[in-house]
């Protein structure tokens, strides 16, 4: 029998195909499209303490093999995700993760503290909660002048340690291909009891407007994903996975199983789909039939036969 179940941070996931947070919304619209019980997990939008109504002009540019995107993590906030979204994702019947941000160090610790609280709460009253809380540490540091938390790994680390304090639920980090050195980064996460992490949110980009004679983003910069950062996300997964022991969900323009099966290879626990969700809005099902049918011809029963490989 071919079994597609993996295990990330205790976590039984029933595939290693997880929607990544920013291109899934919370699920509502594409439960419209297919069944969301067949995927491994969904994480959530980027949820912030307070709600954001994100960046204003121009929010996504297409690229050669990607696109470009400055939201700036719009969001109704904690409360509201717990209170009108939660519900909805659980009874999608596939895990839960709740994807987290902030502007400074209180915001990321309040958001998780309420979370956590949430979730105990519905425990106790015998109902599902939030399987896994993912960090993102690629937020500006507003208190510092706008550097990511997630690119100096000693910064990073009061984060994870103080999160890491306030909740019981597994934390999976979500780390940044900015880092000055992304393998330290994971080290701390490590050390300071993430329970995995999560690699590699977008990369810093830029597009000039040649007619307008400026950037065609407010911000200056934006993310960079797709199919263009695959290979250097695929390296980074591969040097992290062989340095910690906690599990590992790589990301980074995944587009098809044989894609998948790489960042498996590489040591990935799991995967994040993306922005390949924008371009095929049936890839999350494509991709779980997919992956079983190359395990079946393949012949590999189990996803831990071949993970870690290279």
């Amino acid at each position: 029998m071919t079994s597609l179940i993996c295990n990330l941070a205790g976590v039984a996931l029933r595939n290693p195909i997880i929607m990544a947070s920013g291109t899934f919304g919370f699920g509502r619209e594409y439960g419209e499209l297919y069944d969301l019980s067949i995927l491994g997990g969904i994480a959530s939008k980027g949820l912030t303490l307070h709600p954001r109504s994100g960046n204003t002009g121009c929010r996504v540019q297409e690229t050669p093999s990607g696109m470009m995107n400055s939201v700036g993590l719009e969001n109704p906030g904690v409360a509201s995700f717990l209170e009108n979204e939660l519900d909805q994702l659980v009874a999608s019947n596939t895990a839960v993760i709740a994807n987290l941000g902030g502007a400074n160090l209180e915001e990321y610790v309040n958001g998780a503290a309420q979370i956590s609280e949430a979730c105990d709460l519905r425990q106790r009253q015998g109902q599902q909660a939030v399987d896994l809380l993912e960090l993102n540490i690629s937020c500006p540091n507003v208190k510092e002048g706008g550097i990511q938390f997630g690119v100096d790994t000693e910064v990073a680390r009061q984060i994870v340690r103080e999160v890491r304090q306030v909740t019981s639920i597994p934390l999976m980090v979500k780390l940044s291909p900015n880092a000055q050195d992304i393998v330290a980064m994971a080290h701390m996460c490590e050390q300071e009891g993430a329970d995995a992490v999560s690699l590699v949110n977008t990369f810093s980009a830029m597009k000039i407007d040649i007619y307008q004679r400026r950037s065609a983003f407010q911000n200056s910069y934006a993310g960079l994903s797709g199919p263009a950062i695959k290979p250097i996300a695929l390296r980074m997964v591969h040097q992290v996975s062989h340095a910690v022991s906690i599990p590992v969900v790589g990301m980074g323009g995944i587009s098809s199983v044989e894609d998948i099966v790489e960042y498996i290879m590489a040591g990935a626990e799991a995967v994040q789909i993306g922005t390949y969700n924008f371009v095929n809005l049936h890839a999350g099902e494509e991709l779980v039939a997919g992956l079983t049918a190359w395990m079946e011809k393949e012949k590999v029963q189990s996803l831990d036969e071949i993970r870690g490989i290279v």
